[in-house]
């Protein structure tokens, strides 16, 4: 975790998220993960309206056409994209894939997941928005990878099904609303933009997360509404502890 006193948003404390990258080029071999890095990279500079695969191609000074060796479509490398910024978390040494200690896990995740979103600010919307690899998954915790290394966490630490699924969408709703929020004053475009039809996608392949699988019924459900309430009455306890005791017996009495 990041030493006191240092600043949160430095290149320092943002470790590997914010490591240097080398500026992919024109001069560079074509691959599948350069075509990725590459729009990323444009991305990060020149915001998602900016976005084509037009864009992309002219980092290699080539045709749009040549980009579909390695993509199938503009919409395939968003999905690659959220996929490859997401990944990061895995170079992050202050985040720990498991643990027996679930509010460290949470804590260390939540401030991985910020120091991505500081990162990419003008990436980091995208991350919010994209439809899910499954139905039931939700950002920022889009990766499957991660989803299965949450639950299976929570799990371990003793949580029920019910609860872990309760957990997930807590924590997910408070980054995501934060965080955009956050990177909103970055610069970063929040608004609806026009995207191409989905079209209809290929069923992700789940038999590599077994735990992901067997929560398919909680996480399908709606509680949206009662989350809501659950979430504004705690924000009221918490805020309730800042008042002085005058105010606090008040509400007491209510």
């Amino acid at each position: 975790m990041a030493t006191a006193g240092a600043d949160p948003d430095s290149p320092e404390t943002l470790g590997a998220a914010a490591a240097p990258r080398t500026p992919v080029t024109n001069r560079d071999t074509i691959t599948r993960q350069k075509v990725i890095l590459a729009a990323v990279q444009v991305i990060d500079t020149e915001g998602l309206r900016q976005f084509t695969l037009r864009r992309v191609a002219q980092v290699f000074g080539v045709e749009t056409m040549a980009l579909y060796h390695y993509i199938s479509s503009r919409e395939a490398l968003l999905d690659a994209v959220v996929e490859h910024v997401i990944d990061e978390l895995y170079g992050d040494p202050d985040v720990h894939l498991h643990t027996d200690n679930w509010p460290d896990y949470l804590v260390r995740l939540a401030h991985g997941v910020r120091r991505i979103a500081l990162a990419h600010p003008l990436l980091f919307p995208l991350i919010a928005t994209r439809p899910p690899a499954a139905p039931w998954v939700k950002p920022p915790l889009r990766s499957l990878r991660w989803m299965e290394s949450f639950l299976q966490t929570l799990r371990d630490c003793g949580f029920g099904p019910a609860a872990s699924v309760a957990a997930y969408r807590a924590f997910s709703s408070l980054l995501l609303g934060h965080l955009l929020l956050e990177v909103s004053t970055h610069g970063a475009e929040t608004s609806p933009i026009e995207q191409e039809p989905p079209g209809r996608a290929d069923p992700a392949d789940l038999s590599n997360y077994p735990v992901l699988l067997s929560l398919e019924k909680e996480l399908t459900e709606d509680h949206a509404a009662e989350e809501f309430e659950v979430t504004l009455e705690m924000l009221l306890d918490r805020l309730d502890l800042m008042k002085p005791a005058s105010a606090q017996q008040r509400r007491r009495h209510d």
